[in-house]
């Protein structure tokens, strides 16, 4: 158990810290929405394309393609836990579904295997850009290989 008199320190990640963690992922959530419709939050596999700097997935028919198309803005967050700390990487940005064959060719070995049964035959892109990214950590908790050379540590006092 943790001591809750214990101040807990919060990192604001730089946007290259946080593309490193987003890149180290596999899964995600995909948050879109649409004027007049609920809010859709979906779990996603996906691939970092370092070369475009975005987020890439694939995706059948359904309500999170149309509103992701329909509003072409979309959130995406990422997250990871160790021993009493914690980060999330949140990425926001364009959507746009990837249709020029050259550049679906080079994404189909980019690795990028779908968890989903079926056939998705869309490939969407969201681009990284608006970035954060936050480490959360308790006292005698470890960072890992989180490099915290450009980052900005803040307390957080808890009330008892």
């Amino acid at each position: 158990m943790f001591d809750n008199e214990a101040p807990t320190s919060l990192v604001e990640l730089d946007r290259d810290e946080s593309l490193r963690l987003l890149a180290s992922c596999r899964l995600g959530r995909i948050a879109v929405n649409a004027p007049g419709w609920p809010p859709v939050i979906r779990p996603v596999n996906f691939v970092f394309d370092q070369r475009t700097q975005s987020v890439v997935f694939r995706s059948a028919r359904g309500s999170k393609l149309t509103a992701l198309l329909l509003t072409q803005r979309a959130a995406f967050e990422v997250d990871g836990v160790t021993d009493g700390a914690g980060w999330s990487v949140i990425v926001q940005g364009r959507v746009a579904e990837i249709t020029n064959a050259a550049e679906l060719g080079r994404l189909a070995r980019s690795g990028l295997d779908p968890w989903m049964p079926g056939h998705l035959p869309h490939w969407v892109r969201l681009a990284t850009t608006v970035v954060t990214g936050r480490w959360i950590q308790r006292p005698q908790a470890t960072r890992g290989e989180l490099r915290m050379s450009q980052a900005r540590a803040v307390p957080i006092l808890h009330d008892s």
